[in-house]
């Protein structure tokens, strides 16, 4: 299944730790088919978990070969790898190489690389990780189908 990943900055007032408030910017990625979808997607995402207004200040497409995701609780960052593939051009015999960016949640970097480590075992290509550092991502939100409107109930 091929994703197409939008980074929308959210700009809203966020109640500090201190009982502050304070005006922040926080990315987020959210899979959509356009620009006008990823705005209208992040903005029915955020609905429920910002209270007060907030504005979406700036939508950019980023590609993601993968996202290596995982359902515990204490990875709540994500980190982005730049993998280098090295593959054989059998007209010329020449190596190639190509890079991919891939996504990994994870709660610190050391298992951000094991994670990624795990995920890639299956790779019948040769690669080598050129870079992996923590993104500002707050959260990720994947496509889902929205619920039928006319959907008939079942009567007994």
């Amino acid at each position: 299944m091929m994703f197409n990943w939008f980074e929308c900055k959210v700009r809203y007032e966020k109640t500090q730790d201190d009982g502050s408030v304070k005006k922040v910017a926080e990315p987020y990625l959210v899979d959509a088919v356009n620009f006008t979808e990823a705005e209208r997607r992040i903005t029915q995402e955020m609905q429920p978990l910002i209270h007060g207004e907030f504005e979406v200040t700036d939508i950019k497409r980023v590609r993601y070969a993968e996202l290596f995701e995982t359902a515990l609780d204490s990875a709540d960052r994500w980190f982005k790898a730049k993998l280098v593939f090295i593959t054989l051009d059998e007209k010329s015999g020449k190596e190639r190489k190509s890079s991919q960016q891939v996504l990994i949640q994870a709660a610190d970097l050391p298992s951000a690389l094991e994670r990624l480590q795990e995920g890639m075992k299956e790779s019948m290509l040769d690669y080598t990780i050129a870079s992996m550092a923590e993104t500002q991502l707050m959260d990720v939100f994947h496509y889902q189908e929205p619920a039928p409107e006319n959907a008939k109930k079942v009567e007994e």
